[in-house]
């Protein structure tokens, strides 16, 4: 989807919008609080909330399981999710969108599902340098069972991906091919559309880890042109232990489930069982309910954002604070991607980032140090961890402004 030009847009109404943020209201030690670790996870408006404590009010009950008033209207509520995410990234079908836990789990559905079963001594997977642990380790643990290995494609100093390298390593030994849409660390947006066209043009599947792509720009899975897409609730505003798995229907029909117990069988028997059709066959067990109750809710209010207003701002904010944390002295920023995300991670020279987190968070501003879950990125950039702020449309410049004060009283202490 082509966004308008930010002057053909209206204004968003940003202190009308952090009226419907509870949390965002309060005060961490004694300071008002300024949320910077929304790569983290999103914080949720009144409407989730309210939707999450009316399941346990008034529709708490298990699904798919009972004929009675409450476990209708429990299943009714679950698969509504199904419905409002199959929409939310204009998957062709509902039946297409496995409900999982969020990204981790839906990767490692699909590799011990799709790809466990396909590889064999020689094959390969390829991902990227920049790739969050979840988008890398699954791939080493099948690919020790099946004797394969993991490639990972290069990047720039700039923290973008090396395309003409990436496509190099397309080999014929690859089974399939994963990429990040934008980069937890460094928010740099990979080019999707482009990666799926030279993959297709290979006969190679490829996998997108959508986690960070899918709370700041609307997703076309079909217009993208992969084979799997993994989002996560609880960074779009919705409630943790919720996400998906889109996958294309042909690989649907062809996976093996992963997990086994109940409601994802027809019939079960001694001699054997019949599994059901997908996405059921890969929902075992009691799922999370009152999350799942929360995500049409969560989505509806990014939706009536709007995506084109919400990264006009968000793009116009992140403007802002690289141009705030330019000017603040010894600050060294990884990543400069031509398009990118409002994700920022830096250092200030002579200080460890953790000791700059909790001084920072002694004067009410949450931002994230580590290493992110992005090991092989630190290493690429030769440090042990980073510190990083990540914002959202909640945030606002004056918080910047905040942020960038409590930096430089941080930096009399530590330097």
């Amino acid at each position: 989807m082509n966004a308008k030009p930010a002057s053909a847009l209206p204004p968003l109404d940003v202190e009308r919008i952090r009226a419907d943020f509870p949390l965002l209201s309060r005060t961490v030690h004694g300071k008002p609080l300024i949320y910077f670790d929304n790569a983290n996870t999103g914080q949720k408006p009144v409407s989730v909330i309210e939707a999450v404590d009316r399941h346990y009010r008034l529709h708490n009950a298990n699904v798919a399981r009972a004929v009675h008033q409450l476990g209708e209207e429990a299943t009714a509520a679950y698969e509504s999710a199904r419905d409002a995410i199959a929409r939310f990234i204009n998957a062709p079908s509902r039946d297409e969108v496995i409900l999982t836990s969020g990204t981790t789990q839906a990767i490692n559905l699909a590799a011990y599902s799709y790809a466990l079963p396909k590889l064999k001594q020689g094959d390969a997977i390829l991902t990227t340098v920049m790739e969050h642990h979840a988008n890398i380790v699954p791939w080493q643990l099948v690919a020790e069972r099946t004797g394969a290995t993991v490639k990972a494609a290069p990047i720039d100093e700039n923290g973008e991906l090396i395309l003409e390298k990436y496509f190099e390593m397309l080999t014929p030994e690859v089974k399939l091919a994963c990429v990040t849409h934008v980069s937890n660390v460094l928010g740099t947006v990979n080019p999707v559309r482009e990666i799926a066209r030279e993959c297709r043009k290979r006969g190679i599947p490829l996998l997108v880890d959508g986690s960070q792509a899918a709370p700041h720009r609307a997703i076309d899975v079909q217009a993208l042109g992969c084979d799997f897409y993994a989002i996560t609730g609880h960074k779009m505003l919705g409630p943790t232990g919720t996400g998906a798995l889109w996958a294309k229907r042909e690989h649907l029909m062809a996976m093996p489930p992963f997990f086994g117990g109940g409601e994802m069988i027809r019939e079960v028997r001694f001699d054997g069982t019949v599994f059901a059709d997908p996405p059921h066959r890969f929902e075992a067990g009691t799922p999370n309910i009152a999350g799942f109750s929360g995500i049409p809710a969560a989505i509806e209010y990014i939706e009536g954002v709007g995506f084109d207003r919400l990264h006009a701002y968000e793009q116009d904010l992140l403007a802002y604070a690289m141009d705030a944390m330019e000017r603040v002295p010894g600050m060294r920023i990884f990543g400069r991607a031509k398009e990118r995300e409002p994700v920022i991670s830096f250092l200030i020279e002579g200080a460890h980032a953790n000791d700059m987190a909790t001084l920072l968070d002694l004067q009410g501003v949450a931002v994230r140090s580590g290493h992110h879950c992005a090991h092989p990125l630190m290493h690429f950039f030769g440090v042990p961890a980073t510190l990083r702020v990540s914002l959202a449309f909640y945030n606002t410049k004056a918080e910047v402004d905040g942020f960038i004060e409590a930096v430089a009283k941080v930096r009399k202490l530590l330097l």
